[in-house]
């Protein structure tokens, strides 16, 4: 499969899914949940202990709405960034959300996941 020659469309049609699960499972603070889909690079930066801080300290991040906009892909390398605008439950104001695609072993997988 070549990411980068799928359309924008075909491209949001696997990312969504994607940033879908990412949400719930950062709403939750549920560590396995969230980094189900994560790339074994990925996995390697992402400590349990490390996110746990980040979710403790950063409101945002655990009162995402479960409304979101496609803003479009960025295609590099052999990576699919795909840009959402994501909002907070609690937090006033429009988020950037990046969700970074790639394979993995002919498997997608994330390769960085980030809320601006």
């Amino acid at each position: 499969m070549d990411l980068l020659k799928k359309t924008d469309d075909e491209i949001f049609q696997i990312a969504d899914p994607f940033w879908v699960d990412l949400v719930k499972a950062s709403n939750k603070q549920d560590y396995g949940g969230f980094t189900k889909n994560f790339s074994e690079t990925m996995l390697m930066g992402a400590h349990e202990v490390e996110i746990g801080k980040q979710w403790s300290r950063n409101e945002i991040l655990t009162s995402l709405s479960p409304e979101y906009s496609n803003l479009g892909c960025l295609r590099r390398k052999s990576f699919v960034t795909v840009l959402y605008k994501q909002r907070s439950k609690t937090v006033e104001g429009d988020f950037l959300g990046r969700l970074v695609l790639g394979l993995e072993e002919d498997k997608i997988k994330i390769f960085g996941a980030t809320i601006f």
